[in-house]
Order: C-alpha cells, then sequence, then structure tokens
C-alpha cells in the first residue's frame, strides 16, 4: 500500500476553454491509440475498422424534441439526437437524463446500451434516492447528471475558508450525489444547439446559494453533443458567486450487449489506473492510494468484468461489488485522455471513455434487487448493468491530499467527458 502525492488545496481553474476542448476531442479521441497502444485489440481479441466508426460524410447529426410532462411545473421535453450511422440519444431535460442510446452491433443490428425507464414519471418516483417528496424512491439515478456533489460526503459535513457547511444525509451516514434533492431532480433550461457536423442539447440550471447546504449560488451549463464518429461529449461548465465545492458527473448504466440482454459479467473492461482509494465500512476512502496489482481492482489488462467480482476481499464485501474510485493515469493533470475501454464479444460493440477528471467510478449495479422493470420491460437484477463515472474523489472536501473540488469567484469549473462508440 503506498501514497500518493496530489496539489494540495489547488483550485479549480479554468485550463480548457471551450474551442480548446472542442480541439482535445477531436485531436485526442482520434488518436488513442498513441496513449493505449494496445488496448483495441486486447479488449476486442481481434483487429477490425470500426463499421460506423467514422465520420464518412454522412448527413449531419439532428435532434428533434416532444413534450413528456410537467415535473413541479416545469415543461420536460424529450430530445432524440441522431447521427448518420444508426446512433440515436434520448435525453430529457428533467434531470438531464439519458434514457436510451441506441447502437448498431456488428451485424448492423440496433439494441438500446443503457439501463432506463419506459415514462418520465418512472424517473420522477424511482431515479433518486429516497426523499422528503419521494421517500420510498429506488436511487438507482439512470442515466442523470449528478451534483452538486457526485458521490459521498463524509456525514455530509465539510468546511470551507473556515465555515461548516451540512448537505442532508440520504446514504447510510453520508451525503451522496449532492443530497436529498440533487442536480438529478431538476427541471434543467434547454436550448439546441447544431450546426453541419454536431447536435447538442445545452442545459442549464442555477442552484441557489443554500441549496443542499451548499454555500454560493451556481450556474452550471451541461452540453450533450453528438457526431458522426459516435462520440456522445458531456462539458460541464460552472460558475459561483461565492466559495463552494463542486464535482459533477453522469450516472448512465451500460450493458453493451442491450439492457435487456442479462449480466455483464462476460464483458470485458479496461481501465487506465495503476491505483484506486480504498474505503472505510460506510464507503468513504481511507485518504490512502492504494496500488491494484494483485488485486481483484487490477484492470489494467482486459478483463471480464465478473471474474474476480466473487473474490474473498474486503473491498468487494463492502460494496457487495464493485463501487469504487480508481485514480488514472493522466499523461498531465486536467488532460482530455483515455480513462477506460469495455467490450462485448457478443456483439463487438466497444465503449470508449476520456475524460479531463481525475477519477472514474467503477460500479457493477451491486444494488439492482430485481425491483425495478425497465425501458423494454424486463426486470432488472444486479449484473445487468455498469456505470463508468469520471469524477473528482469521494469525499474531497474532507482530503486534503485529494484533488481539489473548490471552486472560487472568477474562476471555471471545466470538465470534459466523452462517451465512443465503435462495433
Amino acid at each position: 500500500m503506498f501514497h500518493k502525492a496530489f496539489p494540495v488545496r489547488a483550485k479549480l481553474v479554468t485550463r480548457l476553454g471551450s474551442a480548446l476542448v472542442a480541439a482535445l476531442v477531436v485531436a485526442t479521441v482520434g488518436t488513442a491509440a498513441t496513449f493505449a497502444p494496445s488496448t483495441v485489440a486486447a479488449v476486442s481479441g481481434h483487429h477490425h475498422p470500426d463499421h460506423h466508426g467514422h465520420d464518412n460524410g454522412g448527413a449531419p447529426p439532428t435532434i428533434t424534441s416532444s413534450p413528456v410532462g410537467t415535473v413541479h411545473g416545469g415543461q420536460v421535453n424529450e430530445y432524440t439526437l441522431t447521427n448518420a450511422n444508426g446512433m440515436t440519444v434520448k435525453i430529457f431535460n428533467y434531470g438531464g437524463i439519458i434514457q436510451s442510446i441506441t447502437f448498431p452491433d456488428r451485424s448492423g443490428n440496433p439494441a438500446d446500451l443503457v439501463l432506463g425507464f419506459p415514462t418520465l414519471q418512472d424517473y420522477v418516483n424511482e431515479d433518486p434516492a429516497a426523499n422528503p417528496n419521494n421517500p420510498g424512491s429506488a436511487g438507482v439515478y439512470f442515466g442523470a447528471l449528478i451534483g452538486r456533489y457526485a458521490n459521498r460526503i463524509a456525514a455530509g459535513k465539510f468546511t470551507l475558508d473556515g465555515t461548516s457547511y451540512q448537505v442532508p444525509i440520504n446514504n447510510g451516514p453520508n451525503a451522496l450525489h449532492g443530497g436529498t434533492i440533487g442536480f438529478d431532480q431538476k427541471v434543467w433550461t434547454p436550448t439546441v444547439l447544431q450546426s453541419d457536423r454536431t447536435a447538442a442539447l445545452q442545459l442549464e440550471y442555477v442552484s441557489p446559494n443554500g441549496e443542499m447546504g451548499f454555500p454560493g449560488t451556481l450556474d452550471t451549463i451541461a452540453t450533450y453533443t453528438l457526431d458522426n464518429d459516435n462520440r456522445l461529449t458531456l462539458t460541464f461548465h460552472a460558475t459561483t458567486d461565492a466559495p463552494t465545492v463542486v464535482n459533477l458527473t453522469n450516472h448512465t448504466y451500460w450493458n453493451l450487449a442491450g439492457e435487456s440482454s442479462g449480466t455483464v459479467y462476460d464483458q470485458k473492461l479496461w481501465i487506465n489506473a495503476d491505483s484506486y482509494t480504498p474505503v472505510n465500512l460506510v464507503q468513504i476512502p481511507t485518504g490512502q492510494i492504494s496500488p491494484v496489482a494483485g488485486t481483484p481492482f487490477d484492470f489494467t489488462s482486459p478483463t471480464p468484468i465478473g471474474q474476480n467480482i466473487n473474490v474473498d476481499n474486503p473491498q468487494l464485501l463492502i460494496g457487495q461489488g464493485y463501487d469504487l474510485n480508481w485514480v488514472l493515469n493522466k499523461p498531465a493533470p486536467d488532460s482530455l485522455s483515455l480513462a477506460a475501454r469495455a467490450w462485448d464479444p457478443s456483439s463487438g460493440r466497444e465503449l470508449s471513455v476520456y475524460t479531463t477528471q481525475p477519477g472514474l467510478q467503477f460500479y457493477s449495479g451491486n444494488f439492482l434487487a430485481g425491483t425495478l422493470v425497465g425501458i423494454s420491460g424486463h426486470i432488472y437484477r444486479q449484473s445487468d448493468g455498469f456505470a463508468l463515472e469520471t469524477q473528482h474523489f469521494p469525499d474531497s472536501p474532507n482530503v486534503p491530499s485529494f484533488p481539489s473540488t473548490e471552486l472560487d469567484p472568477g474562476q471555471v469549473y471545466s470538465q470534459t467527458t466523452v462517451f465512443k462508440l465503435s462495433n
């Protein structure tokens, strides 16, 4: 076990302007082999061109919308982004929720690759953690934008510039995903953006000072962009009028064989991380940075998700499977780089995840208990999906050695994650 040093209390400062982010998405995602030269062949087990994997000059991506209802008096629409290769993404402006991502297999047969519910009301009823508005909710967060603080804060408490703050407890003794009523339950203000190469949905939410106990008014813009290279890019930009903490992510559950196909345990996963952050009995990081070598958390070589999930390991017992933060190997801090790659042998579908974030929460769907019916009418059970949540580390406000999540007035929180599909 070892400790890895990070810059102490460095503030979150903008390093990636929107134009630079767009350029890096094209340059970095298009040259992943220079970062991990053996990964593509190793994960898939064979060399092949990406069918539907490149922009071949087809029709530009499109975006359409249709009303689906109201939540807390706010109008909710479903937005459908479609590219020239048969990739379709459906998103609600409620919670910024990705309801479905449809993409063909190696034979051209499409399937929905993310777990979800059939209706908006199902998301309202079941997606968030139990809260005063809905004490019986399942807390699965299917497809949702997570904020103000993704993952856990110990006891919901943190201190900033000498002042203590309390976030509502909603996960054992801790605050999870921003407290009882997080960004996943908000109606975001939508703007449709269209160009000759992309279709995008921009979502904005202004969180007032003191909401869920967090200081400062936080203005957040999340933008989903689809292109003809089968890249779904999610960018976050946020500003504050007072010192605060922020950690934003998306909580999509993937099953590359199709959301109703059953277990993902035979799907292979590679994570670009030599270390992870172990947790205590209530899933709060101990503050240590531990090597993955020789443990069930070593995905530095492509490994079936289920290969080591039943190993007698205290961390697997605590999470009832994989539910930990991996410390990503980064060529430079804040660089947009390859974080993980997953591959389904049965369909040939491959998912590559690139991010500017320092961490990745790999969650193997451990608490899907056979109590929820999915979008296609099938019951979801443990192992039916996995999440790859790009993020800063859990409980960072209380661990000075972790990368900082502090944001001050005049600074801009800026993060990018790219989900690229191929077959």
